[in-house]
């Protein structure tokens, strides 16, 4: 491994509620490709060579179970990066305490220089990482406050009858005046429902009313 130049690593991530949030908007600036534009211009303007894009689409940054991010630390726990830049802070991840790990332990331990370009972290510029951690600790609240106010949305559909699953549960149709957020009892099956009730009020267990 001495004889061969080490990778840039320019890696990119998009989970899903990035792109429902982007969804109808004209800013699209998350978006994988976008991404990469603007770490291969990076990585080109300082004069990084050998640069390799890994990315994980459709991944969340709760959590580092990623194939992309996998490849990425196989590459650097095999001695094969020198610098690993992201967008920002957020695209590594969202999680404060693994998030500070990599930042604070792994990189440094395999000597590795960490760049977040919009965020102006750069591992070699000590003054850069001084608000680092609190940045950590903001992308995990927004991560948590994005997921209690979806719960509450559902929470929301639900307590005024609006459908909340994309298809109908068994027994139920959609609404026809209104598909997108309502069910109404299906004639056809709504009877089958009805049955299995009442079986099951007389004390009768799964399977005998299977049966």
């Amino acid at each position: 491994m001495a004889s061969q130049e080490k990778y840039t690593i320019l890696y990119g991530r998009l989970s899903q509620e990035d792109m429902q949030k982007r969804s109808g908007k004209e800013d699209d600036s998350n978006s994988i490709q976008n991404q990469r534009l603007l770490l291969e211009k990076y990585a080109a303007d300082k004069g990084f060579t050998n640069t390799r894009f890994i990315y994980d689409d459709g991944y969340t940054g709760t959590n580092f179970n990623r194939p992309g991010w996998q490849e990425v630390m196989e590459l650097i726990e095999s001695e094969q990066v020198s610098t690993l830049i992201v967008k920002d802070m957020s695209r590594l991840g969202r999680e404060y305490l693994q998030v500070g790990q990599y930042t604070e332990l792994v990189f440094p331990n395999y000597g590795v220089r960490f760049i977040a370009v919009n965020d102006g972290v750069d591992s070699l510029v000590e003054s850069s990482n001084d608000f680092t951690p609190f940045r950590n600790i903001i992308n995990e609240f927004y991560c948590k406050d994005c997921s209690n106010k979806g719960r509450a949305v559902v929470k929301l559909k639900a307590q005024t009858g609006a459908r909340i699953a994309s298809r109908p549960l068994y027994g139920y149709m959609k609404d026809p005046e209104d598909p997108k957020r309502h069910i109404v009892p299906n004639p056809d099956t709504a009877p089958v429902v009805k049955r299995i009730f009442v079986l099951c009020a007389d004390g009768m267990g799964p399977s005998k009313i299977a049966q």
